[in-house]
């Protein structure tokens, strides 16, 4: 029979160099790629093409909250898909209905939009607090600085680091950067259009800073008192990542007051379905019903697949306990790494974070780190443990980020403090 559309050619699975050229051909440039082919993975290993293993401590970004081809995941995949893939939110269907009340019964009383991704979540986001300021004029949201919210207009002018802003000028209006952890400079920056103020509650992007019980219960009297919106962004500290659902239930954890904590809204992502795209953002009562029908959408947002998966990772991360593994590996490791740093201060200059993510700060008078002198300390430092066969992900000039997935054994934590200190002893 003729081809009416000629056949693709076949993909490459053995020669690193030729999948790098179709990159260069086909794909914008708009990533800065290690020089890595990945071709597949299992648990918390990933394999390259010319068959090299490495220890996955990236996550894909706190993406693969069951590591890399999880047998459940698969599953989920496959019997939804049999059943229903797409339906378009103009319909009702069981697993996006489950999925809300799932999260819901996570946080608090409320309801639950989804989306595709972090950034879309946070959209939604500014449009809740710009719907529920219209009528008095307000619309202005105050951010961290070192914040992160995304690589939309909106998201990069929410954004507190000026290098995601650099050629995208002129800013979308209505974000305002306030130091964080800083009580008194959020309220002296709020002003008469101030609706909302949105933070993290571990600023992963930002350097793994995590904020304090008196701020975050701080910025919730004040947005009573002011009647603003406070609004978190969860996409990376959220499901489980620091050891609770969300981050401000761990971070007040035995907090007089802390129980009683609640933002008005959150925004979540990553690893909500275990590496398929899937975003969400949650709204307390009274105002959970402010975006009614035609004021926002989402054609691909919480299809029966993505929240049968994201059903199955809950369901996993229920039964498997992996809340109290993030927290108990979390600990292990960053008892590991502070005795790495300990003996070799020169290197490492301390470590922050909670629960599975945690953060090496890069001395910053240490000896040199090899590599190319344009490459940032944190990239070279990312460089040299990837070629001792581990991943990781850097944050900003000095600082790496450990995000493994929820089910990281000791077994695996323990090997890649070893690969960790083994580079660190080279350097120093």
């Amino acid at each position: 029979m003729k081809e009416i559309v000629p056949s693709p050619p076949p993909i490459v699975r053995n020669d690193a160099a030729a999948v790098q050229a179709l990159f260069q051909q086909h794909v914008i440039p708009s990533y800065g790629r290690f020089d890595l082919v990945l071709s597949h993975g299992i648990g918390s290993r990933l394999f390259d093409v010319a068959g090299s293993r490495y220890l996955d401590f990236g996550g894909g970004i706190a993406v693969t909250a069951l590591g890399h081809a999880h047998p459940a995941i698969t599953e989920a995949l496959v019997e939804q898909s049999r059943r229903l893939v797409h339906i378009s939110n103009l319909y009702y269907h069981e697993p996006q209905g489950r999925l809300a009340q799932a999260i819901t019964g996570l946080i608090a009383p409320g309801k639950c939009f989804f989306s595709n991704s972090g950034a879309e979540a946070n959209e939604g986001l500014y449009k809740l607090a710009r719907k529920f300021g219209h009528e008095a004029g307000r619309f202005e949201i105050l951010t961290a600085i070192n914040s992160f919210h995304g690589r939309t207009l909106a998201g990069i002018a929410a954004t507190g680091q000026d290098k995601v802003k650099k050629g995208f000028e002129p800013m979308t209006p209505g974000f305002r950067h306030v130091p964080y952890n800083d009580l008194e400079a959020m309220r002296e920056a709020i002003s008469p259009a101030t609706v909302a103020i949105l933070i993290e509650g571990v600023q992963g992007e930002g350097g793994l800073t995590a904020a304090t019980p008196d701020y975050l219960l701080g910025l919730r009297r004040l947005c009573d008192e002011k009647k603003l919106l406070l609004l978190m962004d969860a996409v990376q500290d959220g499901y489980f990542r620091t050891g609770r659902f969300m981050s401000f239930q761990r971070l007040l954890e035995g907090v007089p007051g802390g129980e009683k904590f609640l933002p008005d809204g959150v925004s979540m992502a990553k690893g909500i379905a275990g590496g398929f795209p899937m975003g969400a953002f949650w709204v307390r009562a009274p105002y959970a019903d402010l975006l009614g029908p035609g004021t926002h959408a989402s054609t691909f947002g919480g299809t029966p697949l993505g929240c049968a998966v994201a059903l199955k990772v809950l369901d996993v991360v229920r039964r498997e306990k992996l809340d109290e593994n993030a927290r108990s590996m979390g600990e292990h490791l960053r008892a590991g790494l502070e005795a790495i740093a300990t003996r070799h201060p020169g290197v490492i200059a301390r470590v922050r974070g909670i629960g599975l993510m945690v953060g090496v700060e890069l001395a910053a008078n240490g000896p040199n780190i090899p590599g190319e002198a344009s490459r940032t300390a944190s990239v070279r430092f990312t460089n040299l443990l990837q070629a001792a066969g581990l991943l990781v992900i850097p944050a900003g000039t000095q600082i790496v980020r450990l995000l493994p997935a929820l089910n990281l054994s000791r077994a695996e934590a323990d090997e890649g403090l070893k690969i960790i200190e083994t580079v660190v002893a080279r350097i120093a």
